[in-house]
């Protein structure tokens, strides 16, 4: 008999096959939702400089004070100067939005505010004291930390980074994950089906999970019910091709009670590789160990249990070795637009469709229902001692909107 784990107990199971992977430097441009590996100091502050916000002309505000008034205009101060010279008593300076703003001004006025020449302006009204100005270091000082360690690198992390001065990051190695699948019924899709035969999709379905995640997935060539060739395949790609040996294993199929369970028969001889039940549906059956060194998570073989388990054990581990302070998916409250029923003792996850507050469920529990799941943004996680719940009810969705793109 099979061991009984709970959902949390096989979170942390996996959790501890993957360590933190190692860091590497790569270009700023490479780094693109990947996740930083230390801390960005800040090279200049920012604004490096007193600047303009505002397309108009650099003033003293004690002399336009009295508007109209008419001032000579010294000079013009395109962005991108860098002989800027002082303000003049008596005179303005034309200034464009991003220039540096002339020593001895205190204001800009916008050009709106003004008839706008540009040998004498005339001032028409006039702004509060300090107003339009970016002032050096008011967003952040030089030699602080712009960017911490943990922190995802979206286009706006991107963008700051470069405007710090830097021009290469260290980020997390990405994990390296092969993707396996099993069945003697299993085809190459588009190939002529024979009666029992179905197209083989998991691979494809966990490896983009795998990429949504950050890891980067191969898929290998889907192998029959046979313990000898299944392990023959598993070891000659273990050791990994060019980019290094893998991360981790990921197996579908082949992992429950019946006859010709291949992983569980060819794993289960090595004993680095541990079966069990999780009280969860779907994805009931589970392992996970190593095998020859490898950290090995095995999955059951239906696409929606397969797709689920990955969600739940090792979408997180993996993001968790990626440094992700928050590896889990976000959640959100809902309100059911329908009453549902959950299995005593285990904990449900139904897939839904999330909206506005409100979530309604997408098909049926089967474990099969794979185009349901293609319509689903969210899975409806009901507890263990949850038999039903009632329209309106409460429930708690975890958003995956991401993993379906």
């Amino acid at each position: 008999m099979c061991p009984v784990r709970t959902v949390e107990e096989h979170q942390a199971v996996v959790a501890a096959l993957l360590p933190a992977l190692p860091a590497e430097e790569v270009a700023l441009g490479a780094a693109h939702n990947r996740v930083l590996a230390r801390d960005v100091t800040a090279q200049v502050a920012l604004p490096g400089f007193d600047n303009s916000a505002m397309d108009g002309y650099a003033a003293r505000w004690s002399e336009i004070t009295g508007t109209p008034v008419r001032l000579p205009v010294a000079d013009d101060i395109p962005a991108g100067r860098t002989d800027v010279r002082p303000l003049a008593p008596g005179t303005v300076q034309r200034i464009m939005t991003g220039a540096p703003l002339p020593p001895g001004a205190d204001v800009v006025v916008p050009v709106e505010l003004t008839d706008g020449r540009t040998d004498v302006v005339e001032i028409r009204d006039v702004p509060a004291a300090g107003s339009h100005l970016r002032h050096a270091g008011e967003d952040i000082a030089a030699g602080a930390v712009a960017l911490t360690a943990g922190t995802p690198l979206g286009a706006a992390q991107l963008g700051l980074a470069a405007a710090v001065g830097a021009r290469s990051l260290w980020v997390r190695r990405r994990p390296r994950v092969l993707v396996l699948s099993t069945g003697s019924e299993l085809v190459d899709p588009g190939t002529p089906l024979l009666p029992g035969q179905i197209y083989e999709s998991n691979s494809a379905l966990l490896a983009a999970a795998v990429e949504d995640a950050g890891g980067t997935a191969r898929r290998l060539h889907f192998v029959p019910d046979d313990v000898d060739q299944f392990l023959t395949t598993v070891r000659a790609e273990l050791g990994g091709r060019g980019d290094g040996p893998a991360d981790l294993l990921l197996t579908s199929g082949g992992v429950s009670a019946g006859a010709y369970e291949v992983v569980k028969d060819a794993f289960g001889d090595l004993g680095t590789v541990e079966f069990v039940k999780v009280a969860m549906q779907p994805g009931g059956p589970q392992g996970a160990g190593t095998v020859d060194g490898v950290p090995v998570v095995t999955l059951p073989g239906n696409p929606v249990s397969s797709f689920v388990s990955f969600e739940v054990f090792v979408r997180p581990a993996l993001r968790r070795a990626l440094g992700h302070a928050a590896p889990g998916r976000l959640r959100a409250p809902a309100t059911l637009t329908a009453p549902l029923r959950s299995p005593a003792g285990k904990r449900q996850f139904l897939r839904g469709r999330y909206d506005a507050g409100q979530v309604s469920q997408v098909g049926g529990p089967g474990s099969h229902l794979v185009a349901h799941l293609a319509r689903a943004n969210c899975l409806v996680a009901v507890p263990e001692d949850v038999t039903e719940l009632p329209a309106g009810a409460q429930v708690d969705v975890v958003l995956i909107e991401g993993a379906l793109q």
